[in-house]
């Protein structure tokens, strides 16, 4: 039996945690660079602001309806997502974090009741970390992910499944006419990998409801559309086809993007960019006790300026396996320089690290690429770099050629709107008054 437990509005339930204040108000979570809606509360979809909805449009709302537009906060979001993930580990014997803001666990030998179970974790996850959830239990991945559907969609739209689903749905709990009349109920696009253009294909042959879809035959949707639809149909039927993927298991690429605050046009502030994204890079890849064989750079324009276009991307590989900050900070910069292109206004640009690898023993303990020339001391710099911006902040430590300019920097992001760090930065603690 797996559950997937899932953080409703998990980017503005962040927020609320710290600002209470927006209890019971339209709030939005804003994308990079303040550009559009990428978390809404129930209050702000209830006014009819959809996903992706760009900031500009929505901004009249604020005067007239009293919408709150927030810049994203990643490092709040990314702690309190670890500190949710660490809860629900607890809960079974294996989990797979499956995005920010939700995971698989499996709850084999769990005893008791599940959906008792179920309820107390939610409160727990709702007492300790402030976080509002819903979770849905089934005997399949496919079918735990289709009951956190229902869990929500029971108290958010009362009538259209039955009052006890609500918050904690356990499918595997249902009698069969009962699960029968759910998936019927249920739009075959709420099922877990049946995207738009798949759900209008499967609508074209008379298939509108997820109990269409699971009385199919595997054999003849294999021929028709594909091994993974078929595994769909056979997790719709209660046969486990989808295995649990272990967290610890680690990321096949590690990539960091990020759209400029303003057009870019000199060399040098793209190297202070691309400088920063593969140092992030570098860190992630460290905390996944990896190594990358090789590292991609791209930089493009903008598609919605009338301006001339441009995007290129190179990959440049490392002579070894390796971890080491520098290492991947040259490589990417010796992409950069490959593609840039002057007389164009830059608008993104990213770093990839590909082919990743589990570290070698020596590159595990030091981090660096021992077929390149380093400073006696580099084996360890990485690892220091980590140590010094995880206890004094982010970029206390980094390599000179990030530029000194820091948030004032040319290509820096918009956030004209962000809350405090309060979790992950000393300067920004919230502080209580008397």
């Amino acid at each position: 039996m797996y559950a997937l437990i899932d953080g409703n509005n998990f980017y503005v339930s962040c927020e609320r945690v710290f600002r209470p204040d927006l209890n019971g108000r339209p709030v939005v979570v804003l994308s990079n660079n303040d550009g559009c809606a990428i978390s809404r509360s129930n209050e702000a979809k209830a006014l009819g602001i959809r996903m992706g909805a760009p900031w500009y449009q929505i901004r009249p709302m604020a005067q007239s309806h009293g919408l709150v537009a927030l810049s994203a906060n990643f490092a709040l979001y990314g702690d309190m997502s670890d500190r949710m993930m660490s809860l629900l580990a607890a809960w079974g014997p294996r989990q797979e974090v499956y995005s920010i803001d939700e995971c698989f666990v499996d709850l084999t030998g769990m005893p008791g009741e599940l959906t008792q179970h179920g309820h107390h974790l939610r409160e727990q996850l709702l007492q300790w970390l402030g976080i509002p959830c819903g979770i849905g239990i089934g005997p399949t991945k496919t079918l735990a992910k289709l009951a956190n559907v229902i869990a929500k969609t029971a108290e958010l739209q009362p009538g259209r499944y039955p009052a006890h689903l609500a918050q904690v749905c356990h499918l595997g709990a249902l009698s069969q006419e009962a699960l029968r009349d759910i998936l019927a109920a249920t739009e075959v696009g709420d099922v877990w990998g049946v995207g738009r253009r798949l759900s209008a294909q499967l609508g074209s042959c008379g298939i509108h409801s997820a109990l269409d879809l699971a009385q199919l035959d595997p054999a003849a949707v294999r021929r028709r559309w594909s091994v993974v639809l078929e595994r769909t149909v056979r997790e719709l039927q209660g046969v486990a086809s989808i295995e649990l993927e272990e967290s610890g298991s680690g990321k096949r690429q590690i990539a960091v993007t990020r759209s400029f605050g303003q057009p870019v046009t000199a060399l040098s502030d793209l190297e202070e960019a691309v400088t920063v994204f593969a140092s992030r890079a570098a860190e992630k890849l460290r905390r996944q006790h990896g190594a990358a064989a090789q590292v991609l750079t791209y930089i493009r324009t903008s598609p919605f300026r009338q301006a001339a276009q441009y995007s290129h991307s190179s990959v440049v590989p490392l002579q070894r396996p390796s971890a080491d900050t520098a290492a991947i900070v040259r490589a990417a910069l010796a992409g950069l320089r490959a593609v840039y292109r002057p007389g164009f206004s830059y608008a993104k640009a990213g770093v990839l690290l590909l082919d990743l690898q589990a570290s070698s023993v020596q590159q595990a303990e030091f981090g660096f690429d021992a077929d390149v020339p380093v400073h006696p001391q580099g084996g360890r710099l990485g690892k220091v770099l980590d140590r010094l911006n995880r206890r004094y902040g982010q970029d206390t430590v980094f390599l000179a050629s990030a530029g000194l300019g820091g948030a004032r920097r040319v290509w820096s992001m918009k956030q004209e709107h962000r809350s405090p760090r309060y979790t992950t930065c000393w300067k920004e603690l919230p502080v209580a008054h008397a």
